[in-house]
């Protein structure tokens, strides 16, 4: 198989089958059936399920529920909780392929023998500043979207971190880490998960193929000088692990060392014994 890096360690999330554009996944008690567009094989025995998310053919799209759900309910991973609730544009609230990713960062934080500072932008419902305040290191949460940076702070409360060193900053990534410059903040981690496109909260508009390599770029100014990893997490499907590698070697690598690596991220179909493709991650490291 090609360079895949599987979430296996679930066991409050499934996904069970997936084909013809759809998948279904169980969260917790309750099976949801949502669009996915990486499912393009044919598939006619779906399971029952409890709702399903369908697209409108003019954007967007609905809910439809076979049954009294709660509005939101709770999943573990491991000694994580998080919050899960059928959201617009047929999202949950959770990516749970980053796991694989989660447990590289508390593994990485707790070698280190020091206090950790992690810089985790467009950082959306907090998986990934979950795991990292999980292991001890301090947290700066960045997201324009006020309502995900505040489910973040419930999912942070929920996994019994409440007193952990976390701030949350509701802002344009690029703006807030330009003015981390100037302040000469220092952080000894990043990690982004930028989206392909979006509009920051006084509108600013991103791109990711325009602005991916000048944010990395930007963000290497506020790498401490003993930095641990950076990085870098994408749902474009153009922009390849390979690709995002390249980036990583042309900035980081030549500037500062360490090595680069890249991989799909997936999860396990349990009917049908195949991976589904999630993203792509690259990451750089200090050694």
């Amino acid at each position: 198989m090609a360079n895949c890096q599987i979430a296996t360690n679930w066991e409050d999330y499934e996904l069970i089958e997936a084909g013809d554009f759809m998948k279904l996944e169980r969260w917790g008690d309750v099976i949801l059936k949502r669009p996915e567009p990486q499912a393009i094989w044919p598939y006619d025995k779906w399971q029952s399920f409890d709702g399903e998310y369908h697209r409108s053919n003019k954007g967007g799209g609905h809910w439809e529920f076979k049954k009294q759900l709660l509005e939101q309910w709770t999943i573990k991973y491991k000694n994580l909780t998080f919050l899960i609730s059928p959201m617009g544009f047929k999202h949950t609230g959770l990516f749970p392929e980053q796991a694989t990713n989660w447990d590289f960062m508390i593994d990485k934080i707790k070698k280190q023998k020091r206090e950790i500072s992690i810089l985790n932008l467009f950082a959306y419902t907090g998986g990934a500043t979950v795991a990292c305040a999980s292991a001890g290191a301090s947290v700066c949460h960045v997201d324009a979207s006020k309502g995900m940076v505040n489910r973040a702070k419930q999912n942070l409360e929920l996994s019994g971190l409440k007193n952990s060193k976390v701030r949350f900053i509701v802002d344009d990534v690029s703006k807030f880490v330009k003015r981390e410059i100037r302040r000469e903040n220092k952080y000894d981690a990043i990690i982004m998960d930028p989206p392909s496109y979006g509009r920051g909260p006084k509108g600013e508009i991103w791109k990711i193929e325009e602005e991916l390599y000048e944010l990395i770029n930007l963000c290497m100014e506020v790498l401490s000088d003993q930095p641990i990893f950076f990085m870098v997490n994408s749902y474009t499907t153009s922009l390849s692990p390979v690709l995002v590698e390249n980036i990583l070697k042309l900035s980081l690598k030549k500037k500062i060392g360490g090595t680069v690596s890249s991989y799909e991220i997936g999860l396990p179909i349990t009917k049908q014994s195949i991976v589904m493709p999630c993203g792509s991650t690259g990451r750089w490291e200090n050694a």
